[in-house]
């Protein structure tokens, strides 16, 4: 009978011992897909600046160009204020559907959306692995650098109206 509790005190100690392998991992791996959901935001968010500094050069818009190349250039501390600049000068800029950049530039900046709340999705998960207990008191995330929301205006551009192709004569509709 003394051997039984040896037994069942080794198997409660591997029990233990597989669950914070598990939550360590666990750990790992949000981390790690947050930082991937942030270099997937960054490479979206570099799309859409250049987007819209070709739309910007071919509608000749100075202020949209300024903001696209401080978009491009800025450093990762101003980065969520060169991107909402950017943002104010796409919404207030006056798009034709006629151009297919300015049609790309719409698509990338839907793109930038959708990867916004993906890294919002992903960041939240990390922080909510740190915020555990058992991760905080055997300092599980410690080697991890703590992700962070990226807060932008909601990127989002009206879908330009496309210009209406000509009816010829004989395709329209006799009023009665």
């Amino acid at each position: 009978m003394p051997r039984m509790w040896w037994v069942l005190g080794a198997l409660a100690v591997v029990a233990v011992l597989a669950y914070l392998a598990w939550t360590a991992h666990r750990v790992k791996r949000v981390h790690v897909r947050a930082q991937s959901g942030a270099r997937a935001l960054d490479s979206h968010l570099m799309r859409r600046a250049a987007a819209a500094a070709v739309v910007a050069e071919r509608a000749d818009l100075t202020e949209l160009y300024l903001a696209a190349r401080l978009a491009l250039d800025a450093a990762p501390d101003e980065r969520e204020a060169a991107e909402n600049d950017l943002t104010r000068q796409l919404q207030a800029a006056e798009l034709t559907g006629a151009d297919p950049a300015t049609a790309i530039l719409v698509a990338t900046s839907r793109r930038v959306v959708l990867a916004r709340q993906v890294h919002t999705d992903l960041v939240r998960d990390a922080l909510t692995a740190r915020g555990r207990t058992l991760v905080r008191l055997l300092r599980m995330a410690r080697q991890y650098e703590r992700p962070r929301y990226f807060e932008i205006v909601d990127p989002t551009l009206p879908v330009p109206p496309a210009p209406r192709p000509a009816e010829p004569a004989d395709l329209r509709i006799p009023a009665v």
